[in-house]
């Protein structure tokens, strides 16, 4: 009988530990503000919590917390996830190419095959990867694609890597030139 004995008095204490740890999770206070140097997404709680509109609803369990959701749907939070002004740039920058695709929740724009007229024989391709809320210099990635035309065939070419960094300059100044217009407005 001693040895179904040790192990139940061993019970009691991984129990206790095993209540007082999720009772310790929810008291931290909900999630951490982080302070986005031009995320709206913050803004907006951090100004419902300094006026005590914001409650917090207990543990979330599994990820998920019905009432934030509901919070931000009603406060249009079903918007864009990816920084507005990179987002409007990348179009800007790439819109003397066929667009083949764009999608501003996942922050990715691909446009189709584009053939310049001085360059007879070659067309490029791009596809542009807008990352994050933030208006920083990391947070647009462009990579072109090139083929040149041997025959009646086109073949893949490499594209400079220069084309590539020359590309995300583009968006970056357009995103900071209509980020200084709105901020004049």
């Amino acid at each position: 009988m001693t040895h179904i004995a040790r192990p139940i008095r061993m019970l009691g204490p991984v129990l206790l530990l095993g209540a007082a740890l999720p009772l310790l999770a929810a008291c931290s206070g909900g999630r951490q503000v982080q302070n986005e140097e031009y995320g709206t997404d913050n803004r907006r709680e951090l100004a419902l919590r300094q006026t005590g509109a914001a409650t917090n609803s207990g543990i979330v369990v599994f990820g998920v917390d019905r009432s934030r959701q509901a919070q931000e749907a009603a406060a249009g939070g079903g918007g864009m996830t990816v920084n507005a002004f990179l987002w409007r740039a990348t179009l800007d920058t790439l819109s003397f190419m066929p667009l083949a695709s764009a999608d501003p929740f996942g922050g990715v724009v691909i446009t189709d095959w584009y053939s310049p007229p001085q360059a007879e024989g070659e067309r490029f391709k791009a596809t542009a990867y807008v990352i994050g809320r933030q208006l920083r210099s990391d947070g647009v990635r462009v990579q072109v694609f090139r083929q040149i035309q041997r025959g009646n065939q086109w073949v893949d070419a490499p594209a400079s890597t220069a084309t590539n960094s020359e590309m995300e300059d583009r968006v970056l100044a357009r995103a900071r030139e209509l980020r200084s217009q709105s901020a004049g407005r």
